[in-house]
């Protein structure tokens, strides 16, 4: 029989970020999960076994079979509980994706958002459609197909599609005056700030008046067409933006509160601990603790 050679974590990363995708399988009682820069790639996982998984600040535990879906622009962590556990995972980029004309909607999708539902239970009948979905991509991933990147855009649309299915009360707004697509479009810029991956690289948009510079336009008609769409100012989703990431950061990551702090734009905690107090009526310590 012949001996799987396992791949090295730097041949995994340079083959992914060359083609834009990858999909593999976890193994029974082996390694699964992978190092690769989560702020490329989406992510997709058909698990079997028993996890917790913390998305942003909110946690959900699971036993048995889930579909999981992991923004890139959202902070989130895995915690294996069983010690049996088996599944998929397909890594995409955007720009992989995005090669498909039907890709924006998808990806706008309550499956990817912040406040959305990014864990689904899944029955028997549905992993069994799903696995054979898996395994068409792995067996496409490996032939000299010349199509065979559309073909795996389609298996990947395939499992949204019947994700979003099971999700019959997410209705998507779509919304087409200026006002709100400027509004989706400073929205879509404040998420591609986060995660926070490196302490040493502070937050660079923090102001109503930064993301009005960036969007080139004046930050009065920026607060009023957010306003107008969300019922929402700016400050205030920019504010509970930060503390989602804060809050993520204290129970996800080792980092102190200074770090915590310069990450997120803070010269000094003691400025960090007062905003924090200020939104949530608690502080960085006590979230920790």
């Amino acid at each position: 029989m012949a001996v799987k050679t396992k791949r090295s974590i730097s041949e995994f990363n340079s083959e992914l970020k060359l083609k834009g995708f990858n999909v593999f399988q976890i193994e029974q009682d082996a390694e699964s999960t992978r190092t690769y820069s989560r702020k490329d790639f989406y992510k997709i996982c058909l698990t079997t076994g028993k996890s917790r998984i913390h998305y942003s600040d909110r946690s959900f535990e699971h036993e048995g079979t889930v579909l999981f879906f992991g923004n890139p622009h959202v902070p989130y962590s895995w915690e294996t509980i069983s010690h049996s556990y088996i599944g998929y995972t397909c890594l995409f980029s955007e720009d992989f994706l995005k090669l498909s004309d039907r890709s924006e909607s998808i990806l706008q999708s309550p499956l990817f958002k912040l406040g959305g539902t990014p864990v689904l239970q899944i029955n028997e009948q549905q992993r069994d459609f799903l696995n054979s979905i898996f395994g068409k991509m792995m067996e496409e991933q490996q032939t000299d197909y010349a199509y065979k990147d559309d073909l795996i855009r389609n298996y990947i649309h395939l499992i949204i599609h019947e994700a979003m299915k099971m999700e019959p009360s997410a209705n998507i707004d779509q919304h087409q005056n200026a006002a709100s697509r400027l509004t989706t479009v400073f929205l879509e810029l404040l998420e591609r700030q986060f995660p926070i991956e490196n302490s040493q690289n502070p937050l660079q948009l923090r102001s109503a008046r930064d993301f009005a510079e960036n969007l080139f336009v004046h930050v009065n008609y920026l607060n009023r067409a957010v306003k107008e769409v969300t019922g929402k100012s700016t400050s205030t989703h920019i504010s509970e933006r930060i503390v989602s990431e804060a809050k993520a950061l204290l129970q996800h990551t080792n980092w102190n509160i200074s770090e915590i702090a310069f990450a997120l734009g803070f010269e000094y905690p003691t400025y960090f601990n007062n905003f924090f107090k200020k939104v949530t009526g608690t502080t960085p310590k006590a979230v920790r603790s």
